[in-house]
């Protein structure tokens, strides 16, 4: 893992301890493999680095979709699926596990979306202007109040 550690800065450690959001971290190892400006990893050891974080990833996301989800089960047949070896092989198991990262992330997107509300639930009152709120309220009034006895012609 040597030269493809001191390639690249470490986004996220494999076991996800960062608390960042599950589809923001996938997404920055898949952008590893599959982004423009990224080379492909020199060693095995690179190799097996990425698809293990890859791996780790699709095992987190696969709690978030629903079991016969049809990427959840493409993910996890190509991460359950041993390496191959050889240079080139290696690493179009690798780019294909990583679309596969992807299409689960979408998946996973689409499935938070529909979670949420579209608008608030009936029967919940808006928030409540806070005190603060009044007194900027109350001081503008007082000074449009002053502009205008000012501006006044006296009699």
């Amino acid at each position: 893992m040597a030269s493809f550690g001191a390639a690249r800065p470490r986004l996220a450690s494999p076991a996800g301890g960062t608390g960042r959001h599950l589809t923001t971290a996938a997404r920055e190892t898949v952008a590893l493999v599959l982004d423009d400006n990224s080379r492909l990893p020199e060693t095995p050891e690179d190799v097996e680095c990425l698809a293990a974080r890859l791996r780790g990833h699709i095992s987190r996301l696969g709690a978030v979709v629903p079991a016969d989800n049809l990427a959840l089960l493409r993910a996890q047949r190509l991460s359950s699926a041993a390496p191959p070896d050889g240079y080139l092989p290696s690493r179009v198991h690798l780019v294909q596990l990583a679309k596969a990262t992807l299409d689960l992330v979408s998946a996973a997107q689409r499935i938070d979306r529909a979670r949420l509300p579209a608008t608030s639930p009936p029967g919940r009152r808006s928030r409540r202007p806070s005190r603060n709120t009044w007194r900027v309220l109350v001081l503008t009034v007082a000074l449009i109040t002053v502009v205008l006895a000012a501006s006044l012609p006296r009699t």
